[in-house]
């Protein structure tokens, strides 16, 4: 496959939006032959309960099955740290240098359609990269 290219952060929860944002991940990062780094953001403070933990470990090992499969070089990160998942994606693409990062978006209603997400809209904002929004 030749050299890695810098990578490509997503931003992953089990959701339409979610899901869609890795597939078209998978995607790029396939076309681009880029490691891709998988962020699940939890806002909730520095620990989740252990039900929540434990369906969050069965997603995301889920989502390592299928990296695997699609031969995608990949990284899966849980972060509970207490700050929005759009300051975590941010953070995590200017650590890894990443050239791309991925968000799904939900479809809205037109007066919804004036205003995106507050995670979307901060991820546009404040990325030094570009950012593929991708619709659910």
């Amino acid at each position: 496959m030749g050299e890695i290219g810098s990578p490509i952060v997503v931003g992953y929860v089990e959701t339409a939006e979610g899901r869609a944002a890795l597939d078209r991940a998978i995607a790029e990062a396939s076309q681009r032959g880029a490691r891709l780094i998988v962020i699940n953001s939890h806002k909730g403070g520095t620990s989740l309960d252990r039900d929540t933990a434990m369906e969050l470990d069965e997603n995301l090992d889920e989502v390592h099955r299928i990296l695997h499969d699609a031969g995608i070089e990949h990284e899966v990160r849980q972060l509970v740290r207490g700050v929005d998942p759009a300051e975590d994606l941010v953070a995590v693409a200017d650590e890894v240098d990443a050239d791309l990062i991925v968000i799904g978006l939900r479809r809205r209603s037109p007066v919804g359609k004036l205003i995106l997400g507050s995670n979307a809209q901060q991820v546009l904002l404040e990325a030094s990269c570009p950012v593929l929004a991708v619709k659910a």
